[in-house]
């Protein structure tokens, strides 16, 4: 039990070393990683942004199978050259043989594994369409997990015929679990595709609120609830002084000061000063905004034209179109 438990870290160890290897590329091109995430048949590390261009996906993509080979080759390597218990042997071949199936099968090109990252770059650079290389890829990913699970039934119909070993018979199920999961997960993608391309043929002016009311910064927190926050309710707005815009408050800024003290402090005492990143051109796509909200971490811009406030855009707003077009959760 202590030595299977011990695997079982190991592995997960490996694991994260894996999609480490994606970050530690990732944030030499300046990408911010929201959060790795583990799962029973490998990981995932969170961009909060896309690949700058096709090289920078290429190597981020490859760089997790590439940890994988290295380590599975030590452990082997360790096992083949170094004097050890029969415990430590067994162990480092099941650690070594595992990293790499893990790096050989992260390899199969089918979006979203590294890959059909891989393939994704190559498109990418061929046609110089990033959604329409991704659409690519995650199809092949969709045939990848088509093809994969039908191998596992065919092992598993075999092992009930007699023609095949029980073992193989249960190799069968989870080749249908990470068939059915690679499909999910690509066609998952495909819809992401879709949802970019449809929102690159919209512009910011087409998706925002227009005639949107600006908060003063001398009025009282108490005053912006009543009379803003609570009869109209949004969830911000921009502040405008004598001099233009100055700052963004929100409903969590709002929630952030202790209720009692809302009569006695201003909307200018608790907005987020006024910063470029806070605003954008009506003339840009909507997928230009989302991104820029996704990368900032907000949920709102101003659309600001020749120094002038001319509406406000929202991740909501954006979420009403997808919807109305069909492509909506």
């Amino acid at each position: 039990w202590l030595m299977g438990g011990v695997a079982a870290l190991l592995l997960f160890g490996s694991v994260l070393l894996h999609e480490l290897g994606h970050s530690v590329v990732a944030k030499r091109y300046r990408i911010p990683i929201d959060q790795i995430t583990l799962f029973v048949f490998g990981g995932i590390a969170q961009m909060r942004r896309e690949p700058p261009g096709p090289k920078a996906e290429f190597l981020i993509a490859l760089a997790g199978p590439a940890v994988s080979f290295v380590i599975g080759g030590v452990l082997l390597g360790a096992v083949a050259m170094a004097p050890m218990g029969q415990g430590l042997v067994a162990l480092g071949i099941l650690l070594g043989s595992v990293n790499l199936q893990l790096g050989l099968f992260n390899l199969i090109p089918g979006f979203p594994l590294d890959g059909g990252r891989v393939l994704r770059a190559g498109l990418w650079a061929w046609s110089g369409d990033f959604n329409r290389a991704t659409r690519q890829a995650s199809l092949a990913g969709q045939g990848f997990g088509i093809a994969l699970a039908g191998v596992g039934a065919a092992l598993m119909v075999g092992a009930g015929m007699g023609a095949i070993t029980g073992s193989l018979a249960a190799n069968g199920g989870w080749i249908v679990l990470i068939g059915a999961f690679l499909f999910s997960a690509a066609r998952a993608s495909r819809r992401q595709a879709a949802i970019r391309t449809a929102l690159a043929r919209v512009t910011v002016e087409e998706v925002m609120v227009r005639n949107v009311a600006t908060l003063a910064p001398t009025l009282t927190v108490e005053e912006a609830v009543a009379q803003y926050f609570l009869p109209q309710g949004y969830g911000g707005y921009p502040v405008q002084g004598a001099e233009g815009l100055v700052g963004m408050v929100t409903l969590q800024d709002v929630q952030a000061l202790s209720q009692p003290l809302w009569p006695r402090r201003q909307v200018g005492d608790i907005a987020e000063p006024w910063s470029k990143e806070m605003e954008i051109p009506p003339h840009r796509p909507a997928l230009a905004a989302l991104d820029q909200m996704l990368r900032t971490g907000r949920s709102r811009l101003a659309v600001v034209q020749d120094g002038a406030l001319v509406g406000l855009v929202t991740r909501s707003g954006i979420g009403r179109l997808l919807q109305l077009r069909g492509l909506g959760r």
